[in-house]
């Protein structure tokens, strides 16, 4: 029976849901499965494991391996702050996934899909929204990614939620009709705009974001209001660009790498294409990569990378 080759492991654990990819030490894939959200919050680090040791298992099987991986790289969101970060870790090691379990953020494993180590910036908008950048000296920062309730401009939750609220200003006057009305109150299975009110209460940040495609089915079908709100999304992400272009390239015009990741930034997607003019336009500098970002595969490389790092003499 053939030696099995040393196994890495890459995830991405969004809000929506979570990816595992499962490699060996040249990057080939042999499994890759999915999985419900494995975002973090505090005090959830034990939801957020059992996803990760659940998938790890299926991903094995898949494989037909016996050994767990030697590294096991995970991008996540919500592990933005340190207690989180490590919580979530300490979680993992005790369930034991890997030899050695590293956790970053989700926008960090994209940005290494994305540009290997070198600099760019990556706009992620799904569920929530962040961006994340490397300057040439190796400097990286983050601009967004403050969470649903006071950020995450341009998310699909962030849509979601001004998508009701036009839809509640038509219903009593303030606005005029919409075809967001019809299309929402669809998506949503109730039958009034007066039933958003016990839905959006009982509804779950997932719940919400999964009403962003349909805003955006509508901008498409030409709606002027959802037009302007899946316009108003593109302006938000773009200050995210441009603030991480300034930050860490010191002039917007100087010539940056700029990629595009998430559920809501597909290529062929109305916002994708909304954002990528005004990113031109304001950003100047700006180089936008069009090839399909896929962060657990950048989860992987780093994963990989882990085993070439230099040791200390």
């Amino acid at each position: 029976m053939p030696e099995m080759k040393e196994l890495f492991a890459g995830v991405d654990g969004g809000g929506s849901k979570t990816r595992l990819i499962l490699a060996t030490e040249t990057g080939e894939e042999i499994a890759s499965v999915e999985g419900p959200k494995s975002a973090m919050a505090p005090g959830e680090a034990k939801r957020s494991g059992e996803v990760i040791a659940d998938l790890m298992k299926q991903a094995l099987s898949n494989a037909g391996a016996l050994e767990i991986p030697t590294v096991l790289y995970g991008g996540f969101a919500g592990v933005g702050r340190e207690e989180e970060r490590r919580d979530l870790e300490n979680e993992l090691n005790k369930l034991g996934v890997a030899d050695e379990v590293v956790v970053d953020t989700d926008a960090a494993i994209a940005l290494v899909d994305a540009f290997g180590n070198g600099p760019g910036i990556i706009v992620i908008a799904g569920t929530g929204s962040v961006a994340y950048g490397r300057a040439n000296d190796g400097t990286r920062a983050r601009c967004g990614g403050w969470g649903t309730v006071i950020g995450d401009e341009g998310s699909g939750a962030w849509l979601a939620r001004r998508a009701l609220s036009v839809v509640a200003a038509a219903a009593d006057g303030r606005e005029g009709p919409t075809a967001l009305t019809g299309s929402i109150l669809t998506a949503a299975e109730i039958r009034s705009p007066e039933d958003l009110v016990a839905w959006s209460i009982a509804a779950s940040t997932k719940s919400l974001a999964a009403l962003a495609p349909v805003v955006m089915a509508t901008a498409s079908a030409g709606d002027p209001r959802a037009i302007a709100l899946v316009s108003l999304a593109a302006e938000e992400l773009v200050v995210h660009v441009r603030a991480l272009a300034l930050r860490l390239f010191g002039d917007e015009r100087a010539a940056i790498p700029v990629a595009f990741s998430g559920g809501l930034l597909h290529k062929g997607t109305l916002l994708r294409k909304k954002l990528e003019q005004r990113t031109r336009s304001a950003v100047p500098g700006a180089q936008v990569r069009s090839a399909e970002i896929i962060p657990a595969r950048g989860a992987v490389r780093a994963a990989i990378q882990r085993i070439h790092l230099p040791t200390a003499p």
